[in-house]
């Protein structure tokens, strides 16, 4: 194929589909890291014991990675995808009912990153399974683009949050939009037609399952956890670290979050049309070293302006840490992709709650300045593990 012909990604009602799932999670996941220094703030509570919030959230992923795929094999995707969906829905309700007693908020936490893991891990393989017969690209454009859709809900989510603060009616009507979206999720699963492959097929496989992983795929994994971990460090920390540095309120710097999201919103635009024609690994190898950057600038400033650059920069490289992550697992998995996506929801849930807990501990014990020095060294690790994985192309369709 010549390399200035077109390369189109298919958008169909299954895609689409999946995008609206991954919005869905986006929503909750960068609003509730807005939010998260502001609840500690309202229940009187530490930054230790509010991380532990991070923590089950986390636990959730670990629940969601052991139970993924003996789910899949009784219910398949789409059964995965309606429990999820309503894990979320009902979470989230309970979540701000109860907002201002940790004893609620913390089961509530456990129970919306059960389902939220539950709906990425169907998602992932969905997406790749659905698009893989046009070539690795397409699996990789897809993953980005639809990660695209859910920064771009992740971008709104954290302006809705502070706004909330800022005019005096809390974080809880922002999380609330996640009950529409959840139950558009509903709507559009049912609205796919029944035998969907991707959807419907028992994509499992009881011999695949006693079968080793192949090897590449492990360093792989290590890498994800070190990558998600600086997610998840940025997303639940940013607002206290701009608070703390800057000159910024609460609830600018709990908006402030969005320059992160704007920035990995923008990535993922990008991504979605040079994944169709790049090879994932020197894309991703940029990427991280793209987010180095931007950290250092937010983390040596004091100046507002200065430091909400410096995390738009950092999300612009965190853009493709996921998708580009996911892809390459999903490559290095063979036909065990999700055995695979379960795997990796183990590793990222080790890792989202380990990252964010470790800046809340040292926080307590130092400073949250001091504490983000956590990032660069998460970076450090992912950039070494990928370069210790295998070549993996992007083949392109004929």
């Amino acid at each position: 194929m010549s390399s200035d012909s077109p390369v189109r990604l298919s958008r169909d009602g299954v895609t689409l589909t999946g995008y609206l799932v991954l919005a869905l999670w986006g929503w909750f996941l960068y609003g509730f890291g807005s939010l998260l220094a502001q609840l500690g703030r309202d229940q009187g509570i530490s930054a230790t014991v509010t991380s532990l919030h991070s923590v089950l959230l986390a636990a959730g992923a670990l629940i969601a990675g052991f139970g993924f795929v003996p789910l899949v094999r009784r219910v398949r995707r789409r059964g995965v995808l309606r429990l999820a969906a309503t894990m979320v829905l009902t979470g989230s309700v309970m979540f701000v009912a109860g907002g201002a007693w940790t004893a609620v908020t913390l089961p509530a936490i456990l129970f919306i990153g059960t389902g939220g893991s539950l709906l990425v891990n169907a998602v992932n393989p969905l997406l790749n399974e659905h698009h893989a017969p046009r070539g690795e690209g397409h699996s990789a454009a897809a993953l980005a683009e639809g990660n695209a859709v859910a920064a771009a809900c992740g971008l709104v989510a954290p302006l809705a949050v502070g706004a909330g603060v800022a005019l005096g009616l809390s974080w809880r009507p922002a999380i609330l939009v996640t009950v529409p979206l959840a139950l558009a999720t509903l709507w559009m699963v049912a609205r796919q037609p029944a035998g969907v492959l991707a959807l419907d097929d028992d994509s499992t496989g009881a011999p695949g399952a006693r079968r080793p992983m192949p090897v590449g795929f492990w360093p792989v994994l290590g890498m994800m956890m070190g990558l998600i971990g600086v997610e998840f460090c940025m997303t639940a920390w940013s607002a206290e670290l701009l608070r703390t540095r800057t000159d910024l309120s609460s609830g600018a710097a709990a908006a402030g979050v969005s320059a992160v999201i704007g920035g990995m919103m923008l990535g993922r635009v990008l991504l979605g049309r040079m994944a169709l024609r790049r090879p994932a690994k020197p894309l991703l190898v940029v990427a991280i070293l793209v987010c180095l950057a931007g950290w250092a600038v937010t983390w040596t400033t004091t100046v507002a302006t200065v430091a909400l650059l410096g995390l738009l920069i950092t999300g612009l490289g965190m853009a493709a840490h996921y998708p580009l992550g996911a892809s390459l697992g999903m490559a290095a998995a063979g036909d065990q992709r999700d055995r695979a996506s379960g795997l990796l929801s183990l590793g990222i849930g080790v890792a989202a709650g380990g990252g964010p807990f470790a800046i809340g501990a040292l926080s307590d014990a130092t400073s949250t300045h001091a504490a983000f020095l956590v990032v660069p060294v998460l970076l450090v690790l992912g950039l070494g593990l990928l370069l210790l994985t295998g070549p993996v192309t992007s083949r392109r369709p004929r």
